[in-house]
């Protein structure tokens, strides 16, 4: 299935899931994990990122990050490429690190931000990577210490995540409450992709809705309700269009299709019917190209513009011609 383009604004909350190319580990020993928690810690401090809650395990790791004013790809490459080299280096070996590309899922935070941050911090108690509470809540591999203040972590936005739970030491306990209510919940895949299934909290519910014939905006890389997901699109393209006139570019759906109609001598209407003549597939195959990596349309609004299925446009979009 072709990949979807990654979700990004300022001020947009992000789980952020990366593994182990093969599933191999990605950390052997504690200089390992020193060094990516170093680098991590280094990009908050820069401004790059808010982090709210982290983890760290064998063969893979979670974030809980707010954006600032950096893409979240441009600061995601400059914390894995250098931790990749010095890993390389230090176990002198050579080769890709990191499975293909991490996982970034855009989450509703009024609804989510309490459930990820305790998720994320019970997976070294869930993998038994500790045996108990006690040992986790000393656990320097996490956010979770943090936020207990039993290890010091000056770049975690410990204040923040605390807020939801209460003040001063009061909000300590609360959060501890918290986390261990939670143990018996065990693994909750819900809460590790997005999607409307994920978002409304199960089967049955899609299930309801359907029975009354309603429908939510959804959408695989969003992790919240129908609202959330309508308002950050919106968001997302008042952002397109506002980078679109400081770049000087104007061209809309139907300019673009003209334009490139007229240099293959094609009419918009031949573009738009899904015809498969060798010069009308070209010309929309270029159209797509410069749609969705030029002027930031999705595939689907390519696709439903042009006449052709999603797929398709995914697929010319991931060849790249």
């Amino acid at each position: 299935m072709p990949r979807l383009a990654r979700l990004d604004a300022p001020g947009v909350l992000h789980h952020v899931i990366g593994r182990g190319i093969e599933r191999r580990k990605i950390f052997y020993r504690d200089k390992d994990r020193e060094d990516f928690v170093e680098r991590l810690a280094e990009l908050a401090e820069k401004g790059a990122w808010t982090v709210y809650a982290w983890t760290l395990m064998p063969n893979h790791y979670h974030l809980l990050i707010k954006t600032k004013n950096q893409p979240l790809a441009d600061n995601m490459r400059k914390l894995l490429t250098g931790y990749a080299v010095n890993f390389n280096r230090r176990h002198k070996r050579a080769g890709h690190l990191f499975q293909n590309r991490y996982k970034s899922i855009v989450c509703q935070e009024d609804n989510y931000l309490r459930e990820l941050v305790r998720y994320l911090h019970l997976n070294p108690l869930r993998a038994r990577l500790v045996q108990d509470m006690e040992q986790l809540n000393r656990y320097p591999w996490s956010g979770h210490s943090a936020l207990l203040d039993r290890v010091k972590r000056e770049w975690q936005d410990t204040g923040y995540v605390l807020s939801y739970f209460g003040q001063g030491k009061k909000a300590r306990r609360n959060y501890l409450a918290y986390i261990m209510e939670g143990i018996a919940q065990g693994r909750r895949p819900d809460l590790v992709g997005g999607g409307l299934i994920r978002s409304l909290g199960g089967w049955s519910e899609v299930l309801a809705l359907r029975s009354h014939k309603e429908k939510v905006p959804y959408d695989q890389r969003i992790l919240g309700d129908g609202d959330f997901v309508e308002g950050l699109r919106s968001a997302l393209d008042d952002l397109i269009q506002r980078n679109r006139k400081s770049t000087g570019q104007t061209l809309d759906l139907e300019t673009l299709t003209e334009q490139t109609g007229s240099k293959y001598g094609l009419l918009p209407g031949e573009l738009r019917s899904g015809g498969r003549r060798r010069e009308v597939v070209r010309a929309r195959a270029e159209i797509a190209l410069s749609a969705v990596r030029e002027l930031g349309y999705s595939g689907a609004d390519v696709a439903r513009y042009l006449g052709v299925t999603t797929s398709c446009i995914n697929r010319v979009v991931r060849r790249g011609r």
